[in-house]
Formats: structure tokens, sequence, C-alpha cells
């Protein structure tokens, strides 16, 4: 049976479990959600998934929400991506814990902000605030990053999977690629690996889609 994901293009955090269910060569469909038309809000979506949030995993009767924990299931399911002993899945689930509170939890409220919300509505000391708590996440990245291809041990894994999940698109969000040379060079791994494909190709819905 196909497992679907409820997901949407523009959404990073849609992507890190899209990608890990797609390298880990799990048998997987999207379902689109069409959140600026206001999809997230509706009662059928909030009782599937009561926090109003892509992505939504479904695997038969199995429903489950929030990205770290379909990427839980997708190395239970697989034995991939999760690393190659117990200390090393310990130190995974530190990397994605950082991500969704540094990387992923500042990039992307600071990628809408600059980009989907209104003008008028825009917060230039909110951006502001946002670029430098980001700049300061990366900072560490590329620092790790230096003595290393992965984040954890010899192989790709969710650990890389979630901390890269914003980093690809290509709208304006404080991000230079060209400032942090070894993330630069971590992004081009993970974009060899057979199977790796950009948010915009792997899940439907994009800016353009609304132009």
């Amino acid at each position: 049976m196909t497992i679907k994901l409820h997901c949407f293009g523009e959404s990073g955090n849609a992507y890190k479990a899209a990608l890990a269910l797609e390298l880990a060569g799990l048998d997987w469909g999207p379902v689109f959600v069409d959140f600026f038309n206001g999809a997230t809000r509706t009662a059928a979506f909030r009782a599937l998934n009561a926090m109003g949030e892509v992505p939504v995993m479904e695997d038969g009767d199995l429903v489950l929400t929030q990205s770290g924990v379909i990427q839980d299931y997708v190395i239970e399911k697989t034995g991939k991506l999760g690393g190659a002993s117990p200390e090393a899945r310990r130190e995974v689930w530190r990397w994605v814990l950082y991500d969704n509170q540094k990387v992923s939890g500042i990039a992307g409220p600071l990628r809408f902000q600059m980009n989907f919300l209104a003008k008028d509505k825009r917060d230039e000391a909110v951006i502001g605030f946002l670029k430098g708590r980001l700049a300061s996440a990366l900072g560490v990245l590329d620092t790790v990053l230096a003595d290393r291809d992965w984040l954890v041990g010899r192989d790709v894994t969710c650990a890389d999977l979630s901390c890269c999940g914003y980093l690809y698109y290509t709208e304006p969000f404080g991000f230079d690629r060209s400032e942090y040379p070894n993330v630069d060079a971590w992004l081009d791994r993970i974009a060899a690996l057979p199977g790796w494909k950009h948010p915009y190709d792997l899940m439907p819905g994009r800016p353009s889609d609304r132009a």
C-alpha cells in the first residue's frame, strides 16, 4: 500500500519527511495541501491533524505528524538513515532537535516573512532578529562540517535530511551558500545522492503556481 504524505512544495518541514521517504526507497506519493488557500484550516484537515500543519503521513490506518516523527518511522520501517549504532541514533536525534529549534525553526518563519507575507505586514525588526539567529545556527553547522562529510557517522542520516530542509530554496531568506563553504559542499553531497530531488520537484506546489 502506497504511503501518503500530505504536503506542499514550499514547506521545508514537509520536504524533510518527503526526502526521507524517497531516499529510503519507500513506496509513497504526495497529497497536495493547498496551504495558501486555507486548506490546513479546514475541519477536514484538522480532523487529520489538530495542529493544522504539514507534513501528515498516512500508512494504512497509521497517521503520523511532525517531520521528525515521520523520519523516525522511516528509520524503524527500513533500517536506513538512522545511524549505525544506538550511539549514532542518539546523535541523529540531537541534530534533528537542533534543526527544529535553531535551523528550520528560524529559517521557516524568516522565509515566510520575507517572501510569502504581504509586504505591508512584514516586520523588519523580526526579520533582522531571525537573520541573526539563523546565521549563528548555520555557523555551527559550517564548523562541524569542516572535518566530516555527514553530520553523523560515515553516511547520510536523518540528521542531514532534517538540517538541510530549508537550505535548497532559492527565495531570499538571509542564507547565502557562498558564506558557508562547508555547508555548501555538504548540500552538494546530499543533492548527489541517488533519488534526491529539489523540494519543488519532489512535492506539488511552488510559488510560480500562484504568480
